[in-house]
């Protein structure tokens, strides 16, 4: 037989609550000698190796917090959210139990209060403290990409009669996050007023894109909240945290608008490499190129969210203003160039194409990746357990076909491209050029070589790589290889060689 014990809880009047709340979180404190850290909606409770975090019993206009029940919700909602995320990090609802005076944890008696139990992690762990210290790495960015790219991936999506991110609202939202920075301006009515046109006319030219990808299934369940400080490194990997559980229709949004969050504060951050390296990994993963055209509003919102955030928490912060030059930085043109690679495998092309796409903010297009993609293969699979014959000449054709189109549309969207393909034969180098001259771009060639012998050991050395080509695929390719012309070589883009060691 099981018992059920019922739960009965302490309700005070709402005029009531906040004082009692507030003084029920310092007791707790006392009592399991904890650190205390208050933020303008919760306190969190640091008590050895957990922490509990204890919302505030508030009622704002972003957030309702101000009565038992729903703080009960909102602690189980913050628990459920963050599962995918960071698993390993929540822990539970806790029940606050005892006495005002006397409070503990879990114990026989009324409820109190609840609090999100959480494992306690070390400083230093989030990505942005990590990205002051210098401490973050690359390789960070990328599982940070892949990640969230998996997340997007399963995340629910969002009913048509939901009514999230419809065009009205991400433009409202915008509009409404840029009058909260309408302080920060000053005097200087101008930037304010930039901002608001500018927003303005891309929610107008957006439009058909925003309808569309919210009926293809883009707007999801998504974190809602991805700057930098709720990012973090737990037990070697990657994890986020404090996905927005107050309001749904802050993290039912676009996956690009989560992604966007990102590479915003890499931005703000003055870390446009990390920016870009982390954009294209998760565009890698996800394939969605379509979204590209609305990738500069989605960053320009979210700096102003995070000005008006800073504002808010200290008005006229350098932090904020920091955040609003973000934001009108991201509203300038960008510079389109196209650049293609030219080499066999294992000759440095997706090493050299790396570094530039970091230096110059650009989007890579990865044969490879892409190949695969047609045939409905993620980029790690093996084409070759599943008896597909990726590099036949049909496949390679398809494969160029579709580099060139998406290349067309983000290169009409203000980016510098990069396609990382072999490009051994002249007519599609000259297919390459053409595009540029069609679109008044600049274009170069990125050019790869290295002795037969050094392409044979890195291909043999070669692991968890999307490229599948071996020494057979070597062989056909080098009698393919059409060496570049005298013209060709002046298009010549300087890049950093891959070391000639293996």
């Amino acid at each position: 037989m099981v018992i059920k014990r019922q739960i009965t809880a302490v309700v005070y009047p709402e005029s009531m609550q906040t004082t009692v709340n507030a003084v029920l979180a310092g007791t707790l404190a006392r009592t399991l000698g904890a650190q205390m850290i208050e933020t303008h909606i919760s306190w969190v409770l640091l008590a050895g190796d957990i922490a509990y975090k204890i919302k505030k019993a508030v009622r704002l206009p972003f957030v309702d917090y101000s009565t038992l029940a729903t703080r009960q919700h909102f602690c189980e909602e913050e628990l459920r959210l963050n599962q995918s995320l960071a698993p390993s990090l929540y822990l539970g609802v806790t029940r606050i139990t005892g006495t005002p005076q006397a409070p503990g944890l879990d114990g026989p008696g009324p409820v109190l209060e609840y609090a999100v139990r959480m494992r306690r992690f070390a400083p230093g762990a989030l990505f942005s403290e990590q990205l002051a210290a210098g401490t973050l790495h690359a390789g960070d960015a990328d599982q940070l990409a892949a990640l969230l790219a998996g997340f997007h991936a399963l995340a629910p999506r969002a009913d048509a009669v939901d009514g999230f991110a419809t065009v009205e609202r991400r433009r409202g939202s915008a509009l409404a996050a840029c009058d909260g920075t309408r302080p920060l301006a000053g005097n200087n009515d101008g930037e304010h007023a930039l901002l608001r046109t500018w927003l303005q006319a891309e929610a107008d030219r957006l439009a058909p894109l925003w309808s569309a990808r919210r009926a293809d299934g883009h707007v999801r369940e998504c974190h809602g909240d991805l700057h930098l400080a709720n990012v973090l490194s737990l037990d070697g990997q990657v994890a986020a945290f404090d996905c927005i559980e107050f309001d749904p229709a802050l993290r039912w949004i676009d996956v690009l608008d989560d992604a966007a969050f990102v590479v915003m504060d890499f931005s703000a951050s003055g870390r446009n490499d990390f920016a870009f390296r982390f954009l294209n990994g998760w565009l890698d993963r996800t394939g969605d190129h379509g979204s590209l055209p609305a990738l500069r509003f989605s960053v320009v919102y979210r700096a102003l969210v995070r000005a008006q955030v800073e504002h808010l928490r200290k008005p006229d912060s350098a932090a904020a203003r920091h955040y609003l030059k973000t934001a009108l930085n991201w509203t300038r043109p960008g510079e389109p160039r196209l650049l293609i690679t030219h080499g066999l495998p294992g000759s440095g092309k997706t090493f050299a194409s790396q570094g530039l796409l970091e230096q110059l903010g650009a989007l890579r297009l990865r044969s490879d990746v892409e190949r695969k993609r047609l045939f409905g293969l993620g980029m790690l699979e093996d084409s070759r357990s599943k008896g597909l014959d990726l590099y036949g000449a049909d496949a390679t054709a398809r494969t160029y076909r579709q580099l060139f189109a998406t290349a067309r549309s983000a290169l009409q969207a203000g980016y510098p491209v990069i396609l990382d393909a072999a490009f051994l034969r002249r007519a599609e180098r000259a297919q390459a050029h053409t595009l540029a001259r069609e679109l008044g771009v600049p274009f170069s060639i990125v050019a790869c070589e290295a002795p037969l012998a050094l392409l044979q050991t890195r291909l043999l050395a070669r692991r968890g790589d999307a490229s599948e080509a071996d020494a057979a695929a070597l062989e056909l390719l080098r009698a393919q290889l059409e060496p570049l012309t005298d013209d060709e070589r002046a298009l010549v883009y300087p890049c950093v060689p891959l070391p000639t060691k293996a």
